[in-house]
């Protein structure tokens, strides 16, 4: 019980707050809008910038905390896809947005904080190495995949589809923010201090001022139909992901931290992330938006379970 009320509660409060704040319309959707603009394009890219510029690069980036991560983001991805086509006949391009949805864990908004309040900022290395290839990697193959259905009828060319993949992913403020930080660590130039004082002040708003923004924006996904996919996919993201996670953990021989910081990321929701994504492309809008709202509301068990059974 000391876990869900030190550690998860206080996260959901905050996000509880924002909901509320919407829902009563204290700040309106223009006013969530603007808050989740800032911390997505400038208060989080700033935390990844600050914190992979600081990162033991050899220490953290360990293959097997990272094959643990992804090999379970994936399967739960591949089986996204099997089951929106096999078990729900929804055609390929809605399938691959399902799949997206069941392999996209909210790392930043959820896991992050979840595991700092948990084991302390000294823990959060395997995190930012997970974060880093995160949305790089999952929207590259996200992008290219779904651009490689909707090709097929416009006739796009090899070169000109993988342009538009590398500009999505380049453009994204959290990729940015990404890069500019291994930019600095792998020169070892020294920031000015004006410099780091500045960006020190925008990372203490970044988590606070992103999950009281994802609070206000979940009100608007309420669950509508599709219940037995919604179900299935919340499923695969919650429960498939952080056991195939914790498995490949003992076979890779991760540490404790390592295996804290990757089954504690795969066991959270998909973040807003994965409905832009189907928003993006126009489909599966419905299933994406309700997944991300219930699945965050069953992170607080799920989040609880795994803190128990975690050393």
């Amino acid at each position: 019980m000391n876990a869900l009320l030190d550690v998860i509660l206080p996260v959901f409060l905050i996000l509880g707050a924002g909901y509320v704040a919407a829902w009563r319309k204290i700040v309106d959707a223009a006013a969530i809008d603007g808050v989740m603009k800032f911390a997505q394009n400038f208060a989080v890219p700033a935390l990844l910038f600050r914190s992979m510029s600081k990162l033991d690069l050899a220490q953290s980036f360990d293959p097997g905390l990272l094959l643990s991560f992804y090999i379970g983001a994936f399967a739960a991805g591949g089986l996204g896809y099997l089951g929106a086509r096999v078990l729900f006949a929804r055609p390929p391009a809605d399938a691959l947005a399902i799949a997206f949805v069941a392999s996209f864990s909210n790392t930043l908004l959820l896991g992050l904080p979840i595991t700092e309040r948990a084991y302390g900022a000294q823990a959060l290395a395997g995190n930012y190495a997970i974060i880093a290839l995160h949305s790089p990697l999952l929207y590259a193959v996200g992008i290219s995949l779904m651009e490689m259905v909707r090709s097929k009828d416009a006739g796009l060319a090899k070169r000109a589809l993988a342009a538009r993949v590398v500009k999505s992913i380049l453009s994204q403020p959290l990729v940015i923010g990404i890069l500019s930080g291994f930019a600095v660590n792998l020169s070892g130039l020294p920031l000015p201090g004006v410099v780091v004082s500045a960006v020190d002040m925008m990372v203490r708003a970044a988590i606070p001022a992103a999950l009281f923004g994802l609070g206000g924006v979940l009100l608007r996904y309420r669950p509508e139909g599709d219940m037995k996919t919604i179900g299935f996919v919340c499923g695969l993201t919650l429960i498939v992901h952080p056991m195939i996670t914790y498995g490949l953990g003992h076979v890779f021989g991760l540490n404790v931290d390592q295996m804290r910081s990757a089954v504690l990321t795969a066991a959270m929701a998909p973040g807003v992330n994965a409905f832009l994504y189907a928003n993006m492309y126009g489909v599966a809008k419905r299933v994406a938006a309700s997944t991300v709202l219930l699945a965050t509301a069953g992170t607080v068990l799920t989040a609880w379970g795994w803190l128990h059974i975690l050393p």
